[in-house]
């Protein structure tokens, strides 16, 4: 699996609703999870409406990560709390929202095109 960064928001903002959810962020997945293990897991904290699972197309694996939709904020925030540092398949998960607004702040730019 790969190695992810979190963004560090510094309580500017918050998360960003999708066009269709609110999506979250789940890094360290097991390479050989599948998307029902992932469903399973998250289906505890809410309706999960989609799954998303990037798989490596050289080993058939996955690549570490997934996005994982829910309907509702309130679904989404409890997955996070429940499941945030969790394991799935002996891997301990981080989940944090896809999508933060950490300021659209433009700098230097006025004037300018």
């Amino acid at each position: 699996g790969g190695v992810y960064e979190s963004v560090d928001a510094s309580g500017e903002g918050g998360p960003l609703q999708s066009v269709e959810g609110w999506i979250l962020f789940v890094r360290n997945v097991h390479e050989e999870a599948q998307e029902d293990d992932i469903l399973d897991k998250f289906s505890e904290a809410g309706d999960v409406r989609n799954i998303h699972v990037n798989l490596d197309r050289r080993t058939g694996f996955v690549k570490g990560y997934a996005l994982v939709e829910f309907e509702t904020r309130e679904e989404a925030d409890n997955a996070i709390e429940t499941l945030n540092g969790e394991e799935l398949l002996g891997q301990t998960i981080s989940v944090d929202y896809a999508f933060l607004d950490v300021g659209s702040k433009k700098k230097g730019r006025k004037g300018r095109r």
